[in-house]
């Protein structure tokens, strides 16, 4: 498992979820060789309960599996966690790249791959992976109304004496985090788009998309203009 600081390119555990055993094998074999561990899932299911149970630090997840796909299974893991995913998918059409890169996928192969390829993809996910972590991240942040747990990615809403969860999406809890580090500042849609949204996303107008799920989850709290948009510049927490 990766240490405090998280994964060295060189280091950490990896999750191969794939139901072609002859593959995974030469996956795991060539990762081996790189000072990586692995673990196996061959289906869906596995996948998402290996996930829970192991906390991978990078994951290989194959789109066709059985008894659930590798686009269900990653929208499932991104709705709690950011662990870098890279796609394996057979099906070479650009929609299928994107669909992968807009659920949440941080990169994606097409088979047949060259094993060595994937170890260098592997690699270089963990290190832009391990550039974006804080290296002393605190792991509470308070903004009212907000309590949010960093590890845990919980957010807490406290509205007179009544303490409130907030069921965020991974993308939300970002947005809502990166909005609360400086609750004044406005901050663009280009900033937002580089810091909280799945790489491959390039539209600033789908910040505005998920800003306007976030305001309507805390508009059933009874919370109004929040986050607080700044016409033609951005948002800011608040106004």
């Amino acid at each position: 498992m990766s240490d405090l600081n998280g994964p060295t390119p060189s280091s950490g555990l990896i999750l191969i979820a794939e139901d072609e055993a002859e593959i995974a094998e030469i996956l795991a074999a060539y990762l081996s060789r790189s000072g990586m561990r692995c673990v196996f899932a061959a289906n869906g299911r596995e996948a998402l309960a290996l996930h829970n149970s192991a906390k991978p630090d990078l994951v290989l997840l194959d789109v066709q599996m059985p008894e659930m796909d590798g686009w269900r299974v990653l929208t499932e893991i991104r709705l709690h966690s950011n662990t870098p995913v890279i796609m394996l998918t057979a099906m070479d059409q650009d929609i299928d790249k994107l669909m992968g890169l807009r659920i949440g996928a941080d990169d994606y192969i097409v088979k047949p791959f060259n094993p060595a390829e994937v170890v260098a993809r592997v690699q270089a996910v963990l290190r832009r992976s391990n550039m974006r972590q804080p290296q002393h991240q605190p792991s509470l942040l308070k903004a009212a109304p907000f309590l949010i747990n960093l590890q845990s990615h919980e957010v807490m809403v406290e509205i007179g004496e009544k303490t409130f969860t907030l069921e965020l999406t991974l993308t939300e809890f970002k947005l809502l985090t990166q909005l609360a580090t400086t609750p004044k500042r406005v901050f663009s849609r280009a900033e937002l788009l580089a810091n909280c949204l799945p790489e491959g996303d390039t539209l600033e107008r789908t910040v505005d998309s998920h800003i306007s799920k976030l305001r309507k989850k805390l508009e059933k709290l009874g919370i109004a203009d929040m986050p607080h948009g700044v016409r033609g510049v951005g948002y800011r927490l608040w106004s």
